[in-house]
């Protein structure tokens, strides 16, 4: 079955917009003294160029010279809407009208070419495959039979051996005459207390070292 075409709010005002502005392109092509086919022609001339220069855009949106044949395109679709509301007497044409009006099919077509053969700039891409200073280096994968050298293993730690343990300190040598006279002074302590002499005592009244006065009570059997 035929598909039903649907009519909508955009497609009317297309066809409005599209039959008013062709009939003042005619009316002002017919004024500037083009009469019969060649007035309808203009209408034609201006919308292709116009339609030209949008397919133009829509793959190239940075092309300079379709925003430019777009723009002329316009203005010369919406300067025949203008011109024909009133503003321009139709009946008396200026000359410069005439000699543009004249002068659109060569520009018409000059930008129709343009716009249909000159080709869109490729966008570069970010990392070209062919560029050899890009391409990854090759990797050279030949076996090295050359044996690697072992090197010999590490010499053990030499074992510590324990360190000879110290002689304990002998008992300095006391004079003959000292330990007598400390067995006097430890008599005499046990013969007025009744008790042995202590040896912190004894080494009170010697007034010697502490390592002579314990040598010194160690052979008199003082506590």
């Amino acid at each position: 079955m035929p598909r039903s075409i649907r009519i909508d709010a955009v497609l009317v005002q297309a066809v409005i917009a599209g039959a008013l502005s062709f009939a003042h392109l005619h009316d002002l092509a017919e004024a500037a003294g083009q009469s019969g086919w060649k007035a309808w022609a203009y209408p034609v001339s201006v919308d292709l160029l116009l339609v030209a220069a949008w397919r133009r855009l829509r793959t190239a949106r940075r092309d300079r010279s379709a925003w430019t044949w777009f723009v002329i395109a316009l203005f010369a679709s919406l300067g025949a809407n203008i011109a024909t509301a009133g503003l321009l007497d139709l009946q008396n044409v200026p000359d410069w009208l005439r000699i543009l009006v004249a002068g659109w099919p060569a520009l018409a077509f000059l930008g129709g070419t343009l716009l249909v053969h000159t080709p869109a700039e490729k966008p570069t891409p970010a990392q070209p495959v062919d560029d050899e200073s890009e391409a990854s280096p090759e990797v050279d994968v030949t076996r090295d039979e050359t044996p690697t050298p072992v090197s010999p293993p590490a010499p053990a730690a030499p074992e510590l051996t324990p360190a000879p343990p110290q002689p304990a300190p002998t008992a300095p040598a006391v004079p003959v005459a000292l330990l007598d006279h400390a067995r006097k002074l430890a008599d005499a302590h046990k013969a007025t207390t009744g008790a042995p002499m202590p040896a912190d005592v004894l080494s009170a009244r010697l007034g010697l070292p502490a390592q002579m006065t314990d040598a010194i009570a160690a052979q008199l059997q003082l506590t």
